[in-house]
């Protein structure tokens, strides 16, 4: 089964594993000696930026493709290569300062239950965690809803290997039900908004500013 999971991504560019989430690092403190955790790490691009600028005294990281993996292992303080919903993950509950899943949740069969059971009771109590997805909420897919089409393509919001959609109203009930308290939700691109976004969000108090955003980023902390 395995196999087969992978099988999607093995024609992935290789740029779909690049990409270094400093917005998140350079959030957490230096020299605090923290243990991070990362799922979907890829070549470890981010977990190398955090160890080598001291956010990080350990940096673990899971990822489902041995390319990357094996990248990440010379960066890394520890990658384990493998579905992260079927690992049994060898660290002890409350061993993590942060959680990392930077576009990966869209990709778990059960994402609810992975983050219940299985990533969230590796957090310590007020562990930070951050989490981005694609955004089904977007204007560009409801305009794709009314021609009646959901076309799958081979990157972004309609990835042909997303499992899951998200808006950011269930993003964040997701990551609440798993004991997540959320204390920021946005887009991930904080670009300022174009006249049009200006317009309606003047016109409708903000109710629909949702339909702007491309990617869900959720920055938060595990309950005490």
């Amino acid at each position: 089964m395995d196999h087969l999971l992978q099988a999607g991504y093995d024609i992935k560019e290789t740029s779909y594993y690049d990409g270094v989430r400093k917005d998140w690092i350079d959030r957490l403190p230096e020299g605090g000696g923290l243990r991070i955790l990362e799922i979907g790490c890829a070549d470890g691009g981010t977990g190398h930026y955090a160890l080598v600028n001291g956010r990080a005294a350990f940096y673990a990281g899971v990822e489902l493709m041995p390319g990357p993996a094996a990248k990440a292992e010379a960066v890394l303080s520890q990658v384990i290569t493998g579905d992260v919903e079927k690992l049994s993950l060898p660290f002890e509950p409350e061993s993590f300062d942060a959680l990392l899943m930077s576009e990966v949740l869209e990709h778990f069969v059960d994402p609810w239950a992975a983050l219940t059971e299985k990533l969230v009771p590796l957090l310590k109590p007020g562990a930070r965690v951050f989490a981005s997805s694609p955004n089904v909420a977007h204007r560009a897919v409801l305009r794709q809803l009314l021609r009646g089409r959901w076309d799958l393509t081979d990157s972004g919001t309609m990835d042909r290997t997303h499992l899951r959609w998200f808006t950011p109203a269930t993003y964040r009930e997701m990551l609440e039900g798993a004991g997540v308290e959320i204390d920021h939700i946005g887009p991930l691109d904080t670009s300022p908004a174009g006249f049009k976004q200006r317009v309606v969000n003047f016109v409708t108090g903000g109710c629909f500013d949702h339909l702007y955003w491309y990617q869900i980023n959720a920055i938060g902390h595990r309950r005490r």
